[in-house]
């Protein structure tokens, strides 16, 4: 084992490999991958300690492109291969990409198990609310009447919300970034990786082929202070071009005052990442139909929380049982306890 005082200062081109990219040519995957491969040396993690476990999507191409340890594994599954490579690896950061339509379709059972068994993996869900690497069918989070090739008078599905999903699975790390923000992206990456437990970090993620512009309001300079809303820890919910705006609460209902008329940032709503409550609140804010005024779309961590990691239970189990009985006998545990001998 090296020293770790010796160890050489790794870069982001530490984690590129020498595959070509190959998405296409303005997707955001590009900078997602840039902000992931800037964040990778930050961590303190040595690259044969790190895993990228993919699904199947455009997104999936992921570990070709990580100078680290990767696997390009099963349509949806990615997050159950993920779970047995922590249960017999905890020490190994593992980090799962997966898309819109692999975690939420296909793999939608495996994501919601490993969010409520708590994992302590990092879920990266590159979200273009479209399925792209099969040319552009609408997926789990299209919205209603999404005209698609495989839906060409619109489709009726009601889209998935996937934060509230995550929220309904208990996560204990849910949050949201989008590719054309770094810095902010960068940050969340971080916080990802600081939680212990399965993170959830959902990204708006740019389909230029297939889905043009879905995201754009939030990421354009003339619209996204207006629309956008970032949220900070133990500070007032603030926004606008001259953050003259706030989010307060009636009841439970959100509402947006002008701080300008009368109102000042001791009335706001104040976010707290441990308050279970408002953010179910929070992650509902753009996609509940009975909300008396538009809202902004909320970005940053919703909520986090501390709760047992599975596999440091399950270890502690199997400890627990070799302390107290010894050696396992494996004919003893496949026969079991409700076993019956037929007389001749």
């Amino acid at each position: 084992m090296s020293d770790s005082t010796t160890a050489p200062v790794l870069t982001a081109k530490d984690f590129a490999t020498d595959q070509e990219v190959r998405w296409c040519p303005g997707c955001g995957d590009y900078s997602i991958l840039a902000q992931v491969q800037k964040v990778m040396p930050t961590l303190g993690i040595a690259r044969e300690n790190i895993v990228i476990v993919s699904g199947i999507g455009c997104s999936s191409r992921f570990p070709y492109y990580m100078n680290t340890y990767g696997m390009h594994s099963i349509h949806g599954r990615a997050t159950a291969i993920a779970s047995g490579l922590k249960a017999s690896r905890p020490e190994l950061s593992v980090w799962i990409v997966t898309g819109d339509g692999d975690s939420l379709s296909i793999g939608g059972n495996h994501t919601i198990h490993l969010l409520r068994r708590n994992f302590d993996v990092n879920i990266l869900l590159f979200n273009n609310q479209i399925y792209g690497l099969t040319k552009g069918q609408y997926s789990p989070t299209s919205e209603e009447n999404k005209i698609t090739k495989s839906t060409p008078f619109g489709s009726i599905d009601h889209p998935f919300n996937p934060l509230a999903l995550a929220r309904g699975a208990d996560a204990t790390f849910i949050a949201r970034s989008m590719d054309r923000d770094p810095k902010h992206l960068q940050s969340m990456l971080l916080r990802a990786h600081q939680h212990k437990g399965a993170s959830f970090l959902e990204i708006y993620q740019n389909c230029n082929i297939f889905n043009d512009a879905t995201f754009e309001i939030f990421t354009e300079k003339s619209t996204k202070p207006e629309e956008t809303l970032f949220l900070e820890n133990g500070k007032p919910l603030v926004f606008g071009a001259n953050q003259n705006k706030g989010i307060r609460l009636d009841g439970f209902t959100p509402t947006v005052v002008s701080l300008e008329n009368g109102y000042t940032a001791s009335d706001l709503w104040v976010h707290d990442e441990r308050d279970m409550y408002k953010a179910q609140i929070l992650v509902r804010m753009f996609d509940d139909p009975n909300m008396p005024s538009h809202l902004p779309r909320p970005f940053g961590v919703f909520y986090e929380t501390d709760r047992p990691c599975y596999e440091e239970v399950m270890a502690l189990q199997i400890d627990d049982v070799i302390a107290s009985k010894g050696k396992g006998d494996l004919d003893k545990l496949i026969r079991g306890s409700e076993t019956w001998t037929i007389g001749q």
